[in-house]
């Protein structure tokens, strides 16, 4: 396997188990020692060992096994603007997003772990509205190109084609009675794929995720080329 990665330790979901049970600050404070050898480390190992396909694919897709500001999602909620006050997330989240990009909402390719639900992919979540137009633009001036992404027989099968929650009515500019409509009122446009959580403890992990990043590759490619973007 890749840089010899072969697999997450069972002691990472243990450990994001007792998290839910104990989320607050004086038990991950007295368990942070934890934290760091059972999750932060295997996470970098996992990020170092997907480098190498990530890069055949796109050199412009970082991969950054920092465990600060890295491809590691930190794992301190904001709380400042929601009804759950809970201070750490129960997951482990990685993006390996675009050079240009500079927050979640980048186009990306993402790894999503807890010990419930795994799964992974790729595609652009929540943009902010001028990010958005331009790729509802490109899905209105290269109609070709976005059937072939949405058609493509392999994110058909393997992801059951793009989804993402999209407005009632469509944006301000755009004809409702498009071809492609439901398309153009997407707020994200992902494509994701749900693997069983044991899958996530043996060496096939990591070439089941480099498998969904290569056939999610023309979304990406879409939407990155759609901001003008070097895919």
């Amino acid at each position: 396997m890749a840089n010899g990665f072969q697999g997450f330790p069972k002691e990472m979901f243990t450990f994001l188990e007792q998290l839910a049970n104990n989320n607050n600050r004086e038990w991950f404070n007295a368990n942070k020692s934890r934290y760091k050898s059972e999750v932060v480390a295997p996470v970098m190992d996992f990020i170092d060992a997907i480098r190498p396909g990530l890069s055949d694919m796109s050199l412009y897709y970082i991969d950054d096994s920092r465990p600060h500001g890295g491809s590691m999602f930190r794992i301190y909620k904001d709380t400042r603007f929601s009804k759950d006050r809970r201070p750490y997330k129960e997951h482990v989240g990685c993006q390996f997003r675009h050079s240009a990009g500079k927050d979640a909402h980048a186009p990306g390719f993402y790894v999503h772990l807890s010990p419930n639900e795994v799964f992974f992919g790729a595609g652009i979540w929540r943009p902010p509205n001028p990010i958005l137009d331009k790729v509802r633009t490109a899905i209105v001036e290269k109609p070709a190109k976005w059937d072939e992404v949405i058609n493509d027989k392999a994110i058909q099968k393997h992801f059951g084609g793009i989804t993402g929650d999209g407005l009632k009515r469509p944006s301000r500019g755009y004809p409702a009675d498009h071809f492609f409509i439901e398309d153009l009122k997407r707020k994200n446009f992902i494509a994701m794929h749900q693997a069983d959580p044991e899958l996530v403890m043996t060496p096939r992990f990591i070439k089941e995720v480099e498998k969904s990043f290569s056939i999610s590759s023309p979304l990406v490619e879409f939407v990155t080329n759609a901001l003008g973007l070097r895919f």
